[in-house]
């Protein structure tokens, strides 16, 4: 049963992270949420998450009849990482089920690509996720057990254009759920995790990814936002066997409620996937 057990989830504060959040709530977890809050790369081309956003996730988790704690950090940095949990342990006496969501995604050619673009997308999105697993995982093994779930990516399985920053990234993020899931298995640990299509999320509604998109089809964007939502919303339809342009992160959240599940206790070190069929052009 789930009535007493703590689900800590990061990037809490929209996207995939919210609606998991929320989902875990509904079944019956006390959810801690955490997320930087605030702009976590100046490289990248969307609104960056906020108190805010966090608190209205908040509102949703207590809505739907769960216990809430809001944790701030920038998971780049261990030490902070370290507090977050310490909170949360104060608070809820341990954890769970760790949902290791939080990242960012930029775009640039290799042969245009600053620092910046590389480094803060490898620093948060796969070192930052390093840092939750090793603060997590021995609090994991003082409870006896538990569930780590990490969000990769669809461009973690494959080569994007233009996207060499993130996908490397991703694509890391499969072999650090794999090797930790064989060490952490005896342990009582899984360790599994998402992939997610392209989500409707600030993540990627913006223009450019929207470009990025056209670009892999060909065709060069024309820099008026509206148009290139249209062109490249009509090409995700064209390309997703379930024809729908983004995939909802509601759609995601079951994934992260199952592998967080007694029923997932023989599931570990593989991974789910929620993308509208574009599953079907990755290689078995």
């Amino acid at each position: 049963m789930s009535d007493s057990r703590v689900a800590v989830v990061t990037g809490a504060a929209r996207g995939i992270g919210r609606a998991s959040a929320v989902a875990l709530a509904k079944a019956g977890y006390r959810v801690a949420g955490a997320d930087i809050a605030a702009l976590a790369s100046s490289a990248m081309d969307y609104r960056p998450a906020t108190p805010e956003d966090l608190a209205e996730t908040g509102r949703l988790v207590e809505e739907a009849g769960a216990e809430w704690l809001p944790v701030v950090f920038d998971q780049r940095d261990k030490s902070a990482v370290q507090d977050g949990f310490s909170q949360i342990v104060d608070r809820f006496g341990g954890i769970d089920v760790v949902f290791a969501n939080a990242g960012i995604q930029g775009f640039a050619p290799l042969l245009e690509m600053s620092d910046e673009v590389w480094h803060d997308q490898i620093d948060i999105n796969l070192t930052g996720t390093a840092n939750v697993l090793r603060i997590a995982a021995p609090l994991l093994v003082q409870r006896g057990g538990g569930r780590i779930i990490i969000t990769s990516s669809t461009q973690g399985q494959h080569g994007t254009l233009d996207g060499s920053g993130y996908s490397a990234s991703k694509w890391g993020l499969l072999g650090l759920m794999k090797s930790a899931a064989l060490e952490l298995g005896q342990y009582g640990i899984t360790v599994n995790a998402v992939i997610p299509g392209l989500i409707d999320t600030a993540l990627t509604r913006h223009e450019d990814r929207y470009a990025q998109i056209i670009r892999s089809g060909g065709n060069e964007p024309t820099g008026d936002v509206e148009k290139d939502e249209q062109t490249a919303a009509a090409a995700q339809q064209r390309k997703l066997p379930l024809g729908v342009p983004w995939v909802e992160a509601e759609d995601v959240a079951p994934l992260v409620v199952f592998l967080a599940s007694e029923e997932a206790r023989m599931v570990s070190g593989t991974s789910f996937a929620a993308t509208g069929g574009d599953s079907a052009n990755i290689t078995a």
